[in-house]
């Protein structure tokens, strides 16, 4: 899936002469957490939730003892009374936004949002803005990608085919001991781990196999302190 099949199309933007109250009156009254910063259509900055966390107007500007304050950088000093006090969204929006093409794949739309610690991403193309692509349009991609429907079950055999081949295609499953067995829809994972976050992931993996009624955990974590 693109991006473009899935971002929303004519969102609403602030100006950089916008003042910030406007910014923060839109949040609430739409429920969202951000905004683009549009200049003549042109986006030049987000502004967002975090972008209050610091506020004189609710008493959280950060507040420095006289020895912390004589030693801080003076320009860390000045940015942040700017945060604290700026009265327009231009003075506090964040100017180096990542963006997305409309053509990109959601997978590398997840991984922008992932390295970067961001929860949107403005699709830009020709120089301009054309949507944006957050987390709640993930959740939709999610419930059109989720199967609505429950799939056929497999028999003990299939399922044990299946287990066997997705367990193959994990890497983190490589070389591992884990023999599962199947008896009636109920998988029995016998063998050894070496990481306790190995058990939840085999449970998962059987969990989405159809037919798989239970998942029996007989599985042996190695300390690999004592092996060393």
């Amino acid at each position: 899936m693109k991006v473009a099949n899935l971002m929303t199309r004519g969102v609403l933007s602030v100006a950089p002469k916008d003042p910030v109250r406007k910014a923060a009156e839109l949040m609430l009254r739409y429920g969202v957490s951000g905004f683009p910063v549009l200049e003549q259509g042109k986006l030049v900055g987000m502004i967002t939730q975090g972008d209050f966390l610091r506020r004189v107007e609710t008493g959280t500007e950060c507040h420095r003892t006289g020895f912390v304050e004589f030693f801080a950088n003076p320009g860390r000093l000045a940015e942040e009374y700017v945060r604290c006090h700026a009265r327009t969204v231009g003075e506090v929006m964040t100017r180096d936004v990542i963006t997305v093409s409309p053509d990109a794949s959601l997978s590398d739309a997840v991984d922008l949002m992932v390295r970067h610690h961001v929860k949107r991403l403005p699709v830009v193309a020709n120089g301009g803005m054309i949507g944006i692509v957050s987390r709640v349009d993930l959740l939709h991609a999610f419930l059109v990608g989720a199967p609505k429907d429950a799939p056929t079950p497999l028999d003990d055999a299939a399922i044990t085919s299946r287990l066997h081949a997705e367990l193959e295609r994990q890497p983190w499953a490589y070389g591992s001991s884990v023999k599962p067995t199947v008896e009636n829809g109920v998988v029995v994972l016998h063998g050894s781990i070496k990481d306790d976050r190995e058990r939840a992931a085999l449970r998962v993996a059987a969990e989405n196999v159809p037919g798989v009624k239970r998942v029996v955990d007989e599985l042996r974590t190695i300390d690999l302190a004592l092996c060393s």
